[in-house]
């Protein structure tokens, strides 16, 4: 069987990687930033995979929205898949029949989805792979961003803060859904810097469907068995992550282990003030959700797209994710405007802000 992971080596010159350059590239997409004046109508789907994982409700379809209805009059049929397969299939194809010119596609099961993608294709109907590649059919466009990167941030940063290890001592894995592309990016991105420094595993887990209970339950079971050989915990997001941090207090560990994680959720912003995550994976969605509208409208106008690179033979824009820790969340959530202090800084968390230097006295 061929090997459907993106393979990019010597393409990272060619990335994206400000803001207003990935701006500057959906503009040239549809021809010069349209407005609303010379829009026809359409509809475009937007397909998302879940709602456990905050950044979706709270960042991309409402990001996406408003990119689309700047750019004309044109309709959103929006579906959450709520982490089942089948549930997204039956979705997708409802917004065929209901007439969808466009489908802007985020996997629930990247290999599964290829049903959708082929569906599709058969109607004329093209996708666009959001946040995660779809393994299979004919895919117009594929946003994301560097995955395998984000595993080696991940990693790098867990590295800097472990330290020395002895004796039996070791890390737990958590990774994300077994059946997400994107996860198996991170593990190999991760695997490749942690295996180099030859830091011990003591177990790995795929977490089905990035439960945050299940992660919680698998660590409690570590924990159980390894005790205090556990140094380190590795979540591949902050979903997982906050079900390692509450097996780990559970079971009274003191002190808690670096934990790390990804998506820069507010709840792990704010573990990481508090000290008990220690560091997450910023993506600038924004970006990525605007790119995605603009390609969708440019497609649905049959306009022709372009692209910095190509993975698996896809016109591609990849972005770059950043390692966010304590001292990072000033110069990049807050500055950006992802997150405000008064989100992070609620009364419970006023006094980590204080000592983190995010508020004064």
């Amino acid at each position: 069987m061929p090997d459907l992971i993106p393979r990019r080596r010597g393409t990272r010159g060619l990335r994206v990687t400000l803001v207003v350059a990935v701006l500057a590239i959906s503009c040239s997409i549809t021809s010069g930033c349209a407005s609303t004046s010379d829009a026809t109508a359409g509809s475009i789907a937007l397909l998302l995979p879940d709602a456990k994982t905050a950044r979706y409700e709270t960042f991309d379809r409402p990001i996406f929205e408003e990119r689309v209805a700047q750019l004309g009059d044109y309709d959103v049929m929006y579906s959450n898949a709520d982490q089942d397969a089948a549930q997204q299939q039956q979705q997708a194809e409802s917004a065929i029949t209901a007439g969808a010119d466009v489908l802007v596609l985020d996997p629930v099961d990247s290999t599964a989805a290829a049903s959708i993608v082929l569906s599709a294709n058969a109607q004329g109907v093209p996708v666009i792979a959001y946040d995660r590649l779809i393994l299979g059919g004919d895919i117009a466009y594929y946003v994301s961003f560097d995955n395998e990167k984000v595993g080696q941030l991940q990693a790098s940063a867990f590295l800097d803060r472990l330290g020395t290890m002895s004796g039996a001592e070791g890390i737990l894995m958590v990774h994300g859904s077994p059946t997400d592309n994107n996860a198996r990016l991170f593990r190999e991105g991760a695997h490749e810097v942690i295996d180099a420094a030859g830091v011990p595993i003591l177990a790995e887990f795929d977490t089905p469907g990035w439960s945050p209970e299940r992660a919680q339950e698998w660590v409690a079971g570590q924990i159980t068995q390894y005790g205090d050989d556990i140094v380190g915990v590795y979540a591949a997001n902050d979903a997982t992550a906050g079900g390692a941090i509450s097996a780990l207090r559970a079971a009274n560990v003191t002190p808690l282990p670096p934990v790390t994680g990804q998506d820069a959720d507010l709840a792990a912003i704010q573990r990481i003030v508090a000290g008990d995550q220690y560091m997450t994976v910023y993506k600038a969605i924004r970006p990525q959700a605007e790119l995605a509208a603009d390609v969708a409208v440019a497609l649905m106008r049959g306009e022709a797209v372009d692209a910095p690179m190509q993975v698996n033979g896809i016109p591609t824009t990849l972005l770059d994710p950043v390692a966010v820790r304590v001292e990072d969340i000033a110069d990049t959530v807050v500055a950006d405007g992802f997150w405000t202090l008064d989100d992070i800084c609620t009364p419970a968390y006023r006094e980590a802000c204080v000592t983190a230097g995010l508020l004064s006295e």
